[in-house]
């Protein structure tokens, strides 16, 4: 795949478009590490920026494999999230471009992972990001914020900056368990601080079609949530694992193979959904 993603006439997401002026915040969230939850989020990215969307990808996992996954080098990490979350520098300061057209990133750096402690003497601690991106977001559709795995201060932030959040949930045995702790998170930040939250959908991650197990889990999963589970199914995918090495999303590293396929159904019923609730 070629670096102009730009499609005139892709069917499946024309009919989805959105055209808002105030971005759309969402949070991808889930405590639990390894669900596919970075992955989800620079290739839901990489996908909405290819049907002409603005968007900005905002790192907020010390880790920092969002922007390792979008090519930014450590090199280039100098300014980014943690010096938003403490006021040290602007969200326009800490803005990098990607080789995606339309899509941007605000970088993680190591110092983020002090953050939990650092904030704590803000008084407004809960609020840091929500007050970093207010007034800040002009021209971008869509932001993106990749979560930490875990429901601390940084996610909290992200809860309450965000208009909706998205999980990713992986086709595993404790899976139902997980997100149900998760989706009672949402509800408290909701009822105390953000009436607004509300959970844009869950995906189902790392499905494979040959275990019984992933079959199960995601049987359980779509009786229990019912219409808020997405119909598109992130399956297990050697091409999207090998991608971020490469610092590209699988929708350019690999643009024809299950997982790419996968995240651009996915994108489409993202955009159905802003849609449906623009209305």
């Amino acid at each position: 795949m070629d670096n102009d993603l730009h499609s005139d006439s892709p069917d499946s997401f024309a009919e989805a478009q959105v055209s808002d002026q105030k971005p759309r915040i969402i949070a991808i969230a889930n405590q639990k590490g390894g669900v596919g939850k970075t992955t989800t989020t620079i290739n839901l990215a990489t996908a909405l920026a290819a049907v002409r969307k603005r968007v900005l990808v905002l790192d907020l996992d010390p880790q920092g494999n969002a922007s390792t996954g979008l090519g930014i080098e450590q090199a280039e990490r100098q300014i980014n999230a943690y010096h938003v979350m403490i006021g040290e520098a602007t969200l326009d300061e800490a803005i990098l471009d990607t080789v995606i057209p339309g899509l941007s990133v605000v970088s993680s750096g190591v110092d983020l992972s002090g953050a939990e402690i650092e904030l704590i003497e803000f008084e407004d601690r809960l609020f840091r990001l929500k007050s970093a991106l207010a007034g800040q977001l002009e021209g971008y559709d869509y932001v993106l914020i990749d979560c930490p795995p875990a429901l601390g201060l940084l996610t909290v932030n992200a809860l309450n900056a965000a208009d909706a959040v998205l999980v990713p949930l992986q086709c595993e045995f404790f899976a139902l368990e997980g997100v149900s702790h998760l989706v009672r998170t949402i509800d408290r930040i909701k009822k105390a601080y953000n009436p607004d939250l509300e959970i844009q959908g869950i995906v189902l991650t790392m499905f494979d079609s040959r275990n019984n197990l992933s079959e199960a889990v995601a049987t359980d999963v779509r009786e229990f949530f019912g219409d808020i589970v997405y119909d598109t199914v992130i399956p297990r995918n050697v091409r999207v694992s090998e991608a971020p090495s490469y610092g590209k999303p699988v929708l350019l590293y690999d643009t024809a193979c299950a997982g790419s396929q996968a995240y651009i159904h996915l994108a489409s019923e993202v955009l159905k959904r802003e849609k449906m609730l623009a209305i």
